[in-house]
C-alpha cells in the first residue's frame, strides 16, 4: 500500500496520523525510503519505513461504511467475559490494541466499559480504556468527517442502551 503527502493513515498504538512527507536517508550504509507521519493526537512525528509499513499494520482509516460496523460491535452485550486475572487481562487488550484494528480496539473499549460496570477498574485498565475509546473516537471521527465531541456522544448512547 502505497501513501501519499496528505494521505491519513492509521499506525497501530498511536492512532490516526497524515503523512507529511517521504524521505530516503542513509542507514547504517544502505539508503532506505521513510513515511513521515505525523500523530493527530498528539503531534508526535513518526519515520515509518515503507518498505516495512504493511508489515508494521499501517493502514488506510476506515471508510464511512465500517462505523456502523464498530458501533455494532460496541454495542454487542451479550458475552461472556473472561474472570482472569487483570494483568493478564491487561496483556491480551494491550496485544488486541497493537494490532491496529478498529475492530479489536473497539472490543477493547467495550469489554472494559462491561467490566466497569462490574467492579473498579485498576489504575492500568482505566489507562487502556482511556487509550482505546481515544484511537477509537479519532478514527472514527476522521472516517465520519464529524467533530471528535458528537462521536464522543454516540459513544456514550451506545453505553447507556
Amino acid at each position: 500500500m502505497a501513501f501519499k503527502v496528505g494521505d491519513m493513515a492509521v499506525y497501530p498504538g498511536h492512532g490516526v496520523g497524515v503523512v507529511e512527507g517521504v524521505e530516503t536517508r542513509d542507514i547504517a550504509g544502505s539508503r532506505q525510503t521513510f513515511y513521515v507521519l505525523k500523530i493527530l493526537e498528539n503531534g508526535m512525528t513518526i519515520m515509518v519505513p515503507t518498505a516495512n509499513a504493511d508489515a508494521i499494520g499501517m493502514r488506510d482509516v476506515i471508510d464511512s461504511e465500517e462505523v456502523d460496523v464498530i458501533y455494532g460491535v460496541l454495542a454487542e452485550r451479550d458475552l461472556d467475559l473472561d474472570k482472569q486475572t487483570w494483568n493478564r487481562r491487561h496483556r491480551e487488550y494491550l496485544a488486541k490494541i497493537k494490532t491496529g484494528s478498529p475492530y479489536e480496539v473497539a472490543r477493547v473499549l467495550r469489554d472494559l466499559f462491561i467490566l466497569k460496570g462490574d467492579k473498579n477498574l485498576s489504575f492500568g485498565e482505566r489507562k487502556m480504556f482511556d487509550t482505546a475509546k481515544g484511537l477509537l473516537v479519532k478514527e472514527l471521527a476522521v472516517a465520519r468527517g464529524q467533530p471528535e465531541p458528537e462521536i464522543e456522544e454516540r459513544l456514550s448512547e451506545i453505553f447507556s442502551d
